[in-house]
């Protein structure tokens, strides 16, 4: 009786507290990557949302007035605050900041938005984003910078986001979308397109991935 009381109060040996310590540890360096790389994918797709809707709503300025327009608040084009983003519309920028309680509401011109510092405090309100190495398939325009290209009709218009999304100084995750096809190579992160298809948000700089 003696015996069999002392095997079930029989404690962990460090080999087996080493062994469970190592599992965990291996565990965590599979699982920690994969989450990051899942929450980077999460944030991404306010960028991809935004720039889709920006392009629905260039489309349908252009049925009623036949031409694009790089001033978001001729078009009507608004987005949610709380954007970790910032977007680019033209070459020549005049920003919708947000950073206070409320957007100004006597603003009647704004081809860019800030990054929300209200939110996200300490961000950069205007980030840097990767250059653009794409030009327009067919018309041979680069829209290396946002804006209108070309002549109207038959022209086209960029906007780019960029935005921080692992709090790293070292890149910015940076989409491009466009209302006409363009192809050529990301600058890093999507290697394996060569095309980015008018109206479909393009990963031009995986902020996860390559820094």
């Amino acid at each position: 009786m003696t015996r069999l009381f002392a095997r079930k109060n029989r404690g962990f040996t460090l080999i087996e507290l080493m062994i469970v310590v190592a599992i965990i540890g291996i565990l965590a360096a599979i699982a920690i990557p994969n989450f990051i790389k899942f929450q980077a994918r999460s944030k991404q797709g306010e960028a991809k949302a935004n720039l889709k809707a920006w392009f629905t709503t260039q489309r349908a300025f252009l049925q009623e007035k036949d031409r694009y327009e790089e001033d978001i608040k001729i078009i009507g084009y608004a987005p949610e605050r709380g954007n970790r983003y910032a977007y680019y519309f033209s070459q020549t920028l005049e920003y919708e900041e947000r950073k206070g309680e409320a957007i100004k509401a006597d603003q009647t011109s704004a081809t860019g938005i800030t990054v929300d510092t209200g939110k996200f405090k300490g961000s950069t309100t205007a980030p840097t984003a990767a250059p653009v190495g794409l030009t327009h398939a067919g018309t041979g325009g680069a829209p290396q910078k946002p804006g209108i290209s070309g002549s109207c009709p038959g022209c086209n218009i960029d906007a780019i986001a960029a935005g921080n999304i692992d709090n790293e100084t070292a890149g910015v995750d940076t989409w491009y979308i466009s209302t006409g096809d363009s192809t050529g190579s990301a600058a890093c992160g999507n290697a394996d397109e060569t095309m980015a298809v008018a109206g479909t948000p393009y990963m031009n700089y995986n902020d996860v991935d390559c820094d």
